[in-house]
């Protein structure tokens, strides 16, 4: 037998596949979550204790995490006319996100506190969403906006109880049909212009009267809008300008005689990130729309909304971070390098343990400000919200993109690859920090919160002072808080550093009070500490770091 005939034996198999970790999938979300399951029980939601571990296992199987991976890879297409000549604003969503807006309404990320309030009701929903959201975040948008809307809405209450009965429904409909041929709504917002952005003021839509002027009135739109996310909403919260100056408005995307109201779509935002929903620009050709609230105070009519976006914000922000924490330690506990497992290195476990460390800190005040919605009627909890909410969304949306990448190095080059979630997480960690609200326009909050409302800076340091005494540095730095606020009041130049302080200090105090001394010593520590946090991989405590990781992954 000559050579080349035998040569085939060396085209069998080249390798074994070895030291590569398994799939997450098929897990439990929340039972693997220690400090979230202590959070809904601290904060008043054990009564949803067996819809939160459902979601948690949902969120977990390997059918629903194919889902956001499917919708992310099929795009939403745009299609202005049918194949008849006919307008028609058509955008067509892969199934994978039709199933995804499916499981998030049916179990009332939309609408449950409105729907079924009790105590803890806000409670129950951030944590549903908190693990649902690590998911995929992008159909999030028109499932918060919907949620957002509602105490808009209710500045109208003859709109209101004519829309609200669809929107707080339990479930969700995708045809391209009028609304009220639909049983279930849903509600986006279109508020900036090109001219002006974040600065609304600045817009130049006119709204005119149809008949009679005021709430509750129909009037005629003509402008544009430069952002309108998630256009196949049934109707939109829109600012535009009347006499009395700038108003709020209902606006359907079909007439009450069932025929196209024209917000005519110009085209889809190409986004580096938050892909599987569209986002668009949009032209007002004479739209029907409803005034909503008093004419001419339209910014405080919609502000209501926007608090709740801004908050639901902060679970996207630290649903992602947790994501990004769970997939570098469940890497790091199959993965071996140098002779050991990584996660069993001592090196590596400082950055797991810093990366934990920030997604708790994170989820803590979330968790602790959805109490705080809940507690509305609470002088403190009320003002502690009004400045609380914009601190914590600032800060946390602004240490995801760090913690994203983090978390891929750990990972390496199996981490930029494109079936790897973490490239999703990656471009999906900047967008809820610009949304809603870039981080300047947060800190001017704060400082227009203090200005306004001084009791929402007595209510922080009520808060605060909880956990006076239990860190020399948490202490340090709510002594520093007065002062800092006073210098930025003076000087808004300094806004950044008092706002982050703020963040960093509640967060601190919480832990300190709910966390235990590992977690909560270390983040004082590498947070409020005088070395100041540089980056992950500081801590300083080996021990404790071990100890956090057992916390944050209790699976491995």
């Amino acid at each position: 037998m000559t050579d080349w005939q035998t040569a085939d034996r060396f085209l069998a198999s080249t390798h074994e596949v070895k030291n590569q970790p398994p799939a997450l999938e098929n897990y439990n979300l929340y039972h693997a979550d220690t400090a979230l399951q202590a959070a809904v029980k601290r904060e008043g939601a054990q009564w949803a204790q067996a819809d939160i571990e459902h979601m948690g296992r949902l969120a977990g199987k390997a059918q629903t995490i194919r889902l956001g991976f499917l919708a992310n890879a099929n795009k939403p297409q745009f299609h202005t006319h049918d194949r008849f000549g006919h307008r028609v604003d058509l955008i067509e969503y892969h199934d994978a996100y039709h199933q995804l807006m499916q499981i998030a309404t049916r179990h009332g990320l939309h609408a449950s506190p409105w729907a079924q309030p009790r105590a803890g009701a806000h409670v129950a929903r951030a944590a549903n969403y908190y693990l649902h959201t690590q998911v995929e975040a992008a159909h999030g948008c028109p499932i918060t906006m919907t949620f957002a809307a509602v105490p808009a809405l209710q500045h109208q209450p003859d709109i209101a109880a004519q829309w609200l009965p669809k929107i707080l429904h339990f479930d969700y409909d995708e045809r391209n049909i009028p609304y009220t041929d639909k049983a279930a709504l849903t509600i986006g917002m279109a508020m900036t212009e090109k001219q002006g952005g974040s600065d609304v003021r600045a817009n130049t839509t006119r709204a005119y009267p149809v008949a009679a002027q005021g709430p509750g009135q129909m009037y005629e739109l003509v402008g544009h809008k430069w952002f309108v996310s998630a256009p196949m909403c049934d109707a939109f919260l829109v600012l535009a300008q009347t006499d009395g100056g700038l108003s709020c408005f209902l606006l359907p995307r079909w007439r009450p005689d069932g025929s196209k109201n024209p917000l005519q779509i110009q085209r889809l935002k190409d986004k580096m990130g938050n892909v599987a929903n569209a986002s668009s620009e949009a032209e007002l050709r004479g739209a029907m729309a409803w005034m909503i609230g008093e004419e001419g105070r339209g910014v405080r009519t919609i502000i209501e909304m926007v608090a709740m976006t801004r908050y639901d914000c902060m679970i996207g922000s630290s649903a992602g971070m947790r994501q990004a924490a769970v997939q570098a330690l469940h890497h790091c506990q199959h993965r071996r390098a140098f002779g050991a497992t990584l996660i069993d290195q001592p090196l590596m476990q400082n950055v797991l343990a810093d990366l934990a460390l920030e997604s708790e800190a994170a989820m803590t005040l979330t968790m602790r400000m959805a109490r705080a919605l809940d507690q509305q009627q609470d002088p403190h909890e009320q003002a502690l919200a009004r400045i609380a909410v914009a601190v914590g969304k600032y800060w946390i949306c602004k240490r995801a993109p760090e913690h994203a990448y983090e978390a891929m190095e750990v990972i390496g080059g199996s981490g930029v690859m494109e079936n790897s979630i973490m490239p999703r997480l990656y471009r999906e960690a900047p967008i809820n920090a610009i949304w809603e609200g870039s981080g300047n326009v947060q800190c001017l909050d704060v400082l227009r919160a203090v200005s306004k409302q001084p009791e929402s800076f007595a209510a922080l340091m009520r808060e605060l002072e909880l956990a006076k005494g239990a860190h020399p540095g948490l202490d340090k730095a709510i002594v520093a808080l007065p002062e800092r606020l006073q210098q930025a009041q003076e000087q808004p130049f300094f806004g950044r550093q008092l706002v982050e302080l703020m963040a960093r200090t509640l967060q601190g105090a919480l832990l300190q009070q709910h966390a235990p001394n590992a977690v909560a010593d270390a983040f004082c520590q590498s947070r409020l500490g005088t070395s100041g946090h540089l980056g992950y991989g500081r801590l300083a405590d080996a021990k404790a770091a071990m100890q956090i990781i057992a916390r944050a992954w209790p699976t491995n």
